[in-house]
């Protein structure tokens, strides 16, 4: 199975067609309830709701999934039935296959209950017409790269004793977002210098973006929080829930994180954890979605 514990959870849906090809015969005789082995309608719909519950027993590479809602629709045509299946969850990962088996094994079941009627039967197609959810769908383009700064906040970093880890990692996620790292710079926790670095970025160099690292702990040189504070001109408070949200389900020590973010004129400035699992999973947690905050933040259609 692919490796889906890194991802968060949306509102995932999806819908499937099969189409079942018939007799006009037989239509009628479902119409009319003649169908000896009853109802094959209600018994269609009770099978895609089941196996869009258990596709993940059925098909090897499907994640197990707590499927919301499923929803199944008949449509009757010219020597044809097409069975119409939605899927809802919200997981860490789609629910095309849900969808899809669904809707196969609804016209197997249709087959299975008139094929002593009608020998010319004929599962025509199944397939998916539409997903939503997924990371695409929050993918954001701009007409220019976005310019960020990755600053990062450490005594025994800046003074050579350690070599920095957290912050190539943020480097790293900005470039695979196409995002520009204009600055790389590694200072000592002091707060007035916390400060004159995130004010050169937002008033000086204008840039777009500025994830710092380190200093969000407990020892009385973790500044980076208050330094922040004393420089945004708004508090952005649900970057940092969801950092600690998304971090709470893999450690219970996410929340002894006191990281900030916010705005100043145009920048918007983060404060992530100083550890490199807590750098990654924070990163995790924000992209692709925080770069949507651009798009709020330039007055533009979102």
């Amino acid at each position: 199975m692919i490796d889906i514990s890194n991802k968060i959870k949306t509102l995932r849906i999806a819908v499937a067609r099969a189409t079942l090809k018939l007799s006009n015969n037989t239509i009628e005789l479902i119409h009319q309830n003649k169908i000896p082995k009853g109802d094959p309608l209600s018994v269609a719909k009770v099978a895609a709701v089941q196996s869009a519950k258990n596709a993940s027993q059925i098909i090897p590479y499907c994640h197990p999934i707590p499927v919301d809602y499923v929803g199944v629709d008949f449509e009757f045509g010219d020597k044809k039935i097409d069975v119409t299946v939605t899927v809802k969850a919200i997981y860490k990962t789609g629910v095309e296959m849900e969808a899809m088996t669904a809707a196969s094994v609804a016209v197997l079941t249709l087959y299975d209950m008139m094929k002593m009627l009608d020998e010319e039967m004929e599962i025509l197609s199944v397939k998916l017409i539409s997903k939503k959810g997924g990371k695409s769908d929050f993918k954001t383009d701009f007409k220019k790269p976005l310019r960020a700064a990755v600053l990062v906040m450490s005594d025994s970093v800046s003074a050579g004793k350690k070599s920095d880890e957290s912050g190539k990692i943020i480097q790293e996620r900005l470039v695979k977002h196409g995002i520009i790292v204009a600055d790389y710079s590694i200072i000592p926790d002091d707060t007035e210098t916390i400060k004159s670095k995130l004010i050169n970025y937002s008033d000086y160099m204008q840039l777009d973006l500025v994830m710092t690292t380190g200093g969000t702990g407990f020892s009385p040189r973790d500044f980076s929080p208050e330094a922040t504070m004393q420089v945004i001109e708004r508090e952005i408070l649900g970057i940092p829930e969801a950092m600690r949200v998304y971090g709470q389900e893999r450690t219970p020590y996410s929340m002894l994180s006191r990281g900030k973010a916010g705005i100043r004129g145009n920048t918007i400035i983060v404060n992530l954890p100083g550890s490199k699992k807590g750098v990654t999973e924070s990163l995790d947690a924000l992209f692709p979605t925080l770069l949507h905050a651009f798009k709020m933040l330039w007055m533009e259609t979102h």
